[in-house]
Formats: C-alpha cells, structure tokens, sequence
C-alpha cells in the first residue's frame, strides 16, 4: 500500500509539476509618522494596491519591505540603508518628499539599487552635480515645470500683476519652488514684491505678513506641504489679508481643509492628478483605492501606485533580476498609461507629463484645468 501511495505522488508531482513563484523583496520607504503622516499612509495604501495588482498575473511574488522616515533625511538615510544591506531588497519605492528622496538617492544609486519616487519634485533627487544618478527615477513632475505652471497660471488666469512668496529656507521642496516661481513670474512681467523665508519649526509668521500685508499683493505663493500652509493661511486670513493663496503639490492633503478651514477657501495649487479624472486606468483605481480605504486617493496614493507599478513591470519584463537590467529596461519605457497620466522619462530619469490646477472650495478641491510641458 505505501508504494502504491508513493507511485501515486510522484506521478502526481510529474504531471502536476510545481510553480512556486520566486520571492522578489521590493521597499518602500514612506513618512508613516511625523509631520506629512498622511503622504505616508496614501502611498503605502497604493504601494500595497500595486502589489495586490501586480500578483494577479506577474511573474515573481513580491515580499513587501515598508520602513518609517518620519519625513526625516537621516531617518530616511538609515531606513535606506537597512533595506539595502540588512534585508536585501531588489529595488525600492519612494521615499516622497524630496528632503528625504534626495540622500536616500545618493544612497541607492552608490549601491546600485533601482530607486523611483512617485512624488519628490526637487530636481536633485535624480542630479547630483550635474550628473545622473542612473539607478534613480520618478513617476512625477519635477518643480522648474510646476513653479513655472503656477506663476504662468496666476499672471494669465489670475491676471495677477504682483505676488509675495512666504517659504521654508531648510525645506528643497519648497525652497526650490519659490525660486522657480519667483523666476518665471518676474519673466513673464510680474513683480514679487516680497520674498520671506521662515523656518521648518516656526508656528508664529504674523511678521512675515505684516510685511507681506503692506504690499497689497495680488497672490501669495505658499509652495510647502499641508500642515504648514494651513497654519500660514489661518494667520494670514487673520490678520485681513485678501491675497489670492496659491501653492503647489504639497497642498494635496485631506487635511488641508480640517486644518485651514475657510481661511484656505479659493486658493489654487497645481497638483499631478485629479480624482475627477476620466480614463479608465484612473478610474479602476480609484474605485479600488475608495473600496478598500472608505476615501477617495489623493495625488500622493496615485503616483505611488504609478511609481509601484512602472516597477514592478520593469522587473517584470528586464532580461534579468540585476539592478543594471532593470535600470535599462525602465529607461526603455515610453507612453505608460498611469493613474496620473501618460509617463515618459527623459534622459535623466524625471517624467515627462501633464500638471492640474486644482481650486479649494467649501467642502472640496475642484478641477480647473490640465497643463500640458
């Protein structure tokens, strides 16, 4: 009876034979905590709709390595670290803001691990020096485009003659945002008449407004993440100034509006997606992003999804696991259909695509229009 039974799964395991996917560790490196929580919890929420997603028909199961970079460079650093030496992941996903994207950039591309971002704008992330990082890339915009869509937006559309910038001096997002805007507005005949820097740990900015308020300026240009804006824009409406906000991706938050209140009302951010988007790439994820977290997916979700997926197909489809295989088959990628949009890289590995501006009213932020490099 035994070697009947034997006979009988060995046949079985030759006519059955088995499948097992390799195993394949992929990173993501996000702020779960700290100042920009919500970036983190919308790009892991992606990060793991993107595997989900992926498994259905790829070729390898893919072990997901999440780590914490409190939206802190040296955190980010360490996280980086680890996953590269400790658990030996083959590539990585994020991290979001450039702050933090930017030395964990250095870090991947001297290991020559593949890094891509979905959301750090700052143009360092994938140029040091003025060169490329090849290992490194990103699913969005980069700020030269979205500060000069901004500044064009408010002198066209805004019919805006003058503007004041309000930025964090230690942030590179918003720091080289400020410039970019700054530089394009004054191009097209503007006049920035006030250009203050505060720092990263300041609550109290009714100076800066004062010298602000005495200008009369038709827009403030407010290009840092949420938390920060809101509390900008409560003080500024408190103290009666009647400028049109305007400001760019790091606005994209649910808690703009429970922070800023109506003090946000009417201003103006350029952004990488809308959820009002209609195209069916976009609209199969957000239905289930919304099915799964009970909320519809801001910006941040949608180009971690993108980022996610354009890597996992790259693993996909490289002649082999070796970094320098994936590496060459992400810079082959052209017209790919995301959630945010068509993606193509250029020749330093940032993504050529469409910006939106979005307008904050009451209860929601509504589409304006598309913005095409």
């Amino acid at each position: 009876m035994k070697k009947i039974l034997l006979v009988f799964i060995t046949m079985t395991f030759l006519v059955f034979p088995s499948y097992a996917k390799d195993t394949v560790k992929i990173g993501l490196i996000a702020p779960l905590t700290g100042d920009v929580k919500t970036f983190g919890e919308s790009a892991k929420n992606a990060f793991l709709i993107a595997i989900e997603d992926y498994s259905k028909s790829g070729k390898y199961r893919i072990d997901p390595v999440i780590a914490d970079d409190r939206n802190d460079p040296t955190e980010g650093a360490n996280a980086a670290l680890k996953l590269i030496t400790q658990d030996k992941v083959l590539a990585i996903s994020g991290p979001l803001t450039s702050k933090v994207s930017i030395p964990v950039s250095e870090i991947a591309n001297s290991n020559k691990i593949v890094m891509i971002t979905g959301t750090a704008t700052n143009p360092k992330v994938t140029i040091q020096d003025g060169k490329r990082k090849p290992y490194v890339f990103r699913a969005c915009f980069i700020d030269p485009f979205q500060g000069t869509v901004a500044a064009n937006f408010a002198i066209k559309e805004l019919k805006a003659k003058t503007a004041a910038v309000l930025y964090d001096v230690g942030n590179d997002y918003s720091k080289g945002l400020a410039e970019y805007f700054r530089d394009t507005f004054t191009k097209k005949g503007g006049n920035v008449v006030a250009y203050e820097s505060y720092q990263k740990d300041d609550v109290d900015f009714s100076a800066l407004i004062t010298k602000v308020q005495v200008k009369k300026p038709d827009v403030l240009y407010l290009p840092d993440y949420y938390n920060k804006v809101a509390l900008i824009a409560r003080q500024v409406r408190e103290k009666g100034l009647k400028s049109i906000l305007l400001g760019g991706d790091g606005w994209d938050s649910p808690e703009l509006l429970k922070i800023a209140g109506s003090a946000i009302e009417g201003g103006y951010f350029t952004n990488h997606y809308s959820p009002d988007r209609k195209d069916p790439v976009a609209e199969g994820f957000i239905k289930r992003y919304r099915d799964k977290h009970n909320t519809v997916p801001d910006a941040l979700a949608a180009l971690s999804y993108d980022a996610t997926m354009i890597l996992l197909k790259a693993i996909d489809n490289a002649k082999s696991l070796k970094s320098e295989d994936i590496m060459r088959y992400l810079n082959s990628i052209k017209n790919y259909k995301g959630v945010t949009g068509n993606i193509n890289f250029d020749k330093n590995g940032d993504a050529v695509k469409s910006a939106v501006i979005l307008k904050v009213e009451k209860e929601r932020v509504k589409y304006v229009t598309t913005v095409n490099p």
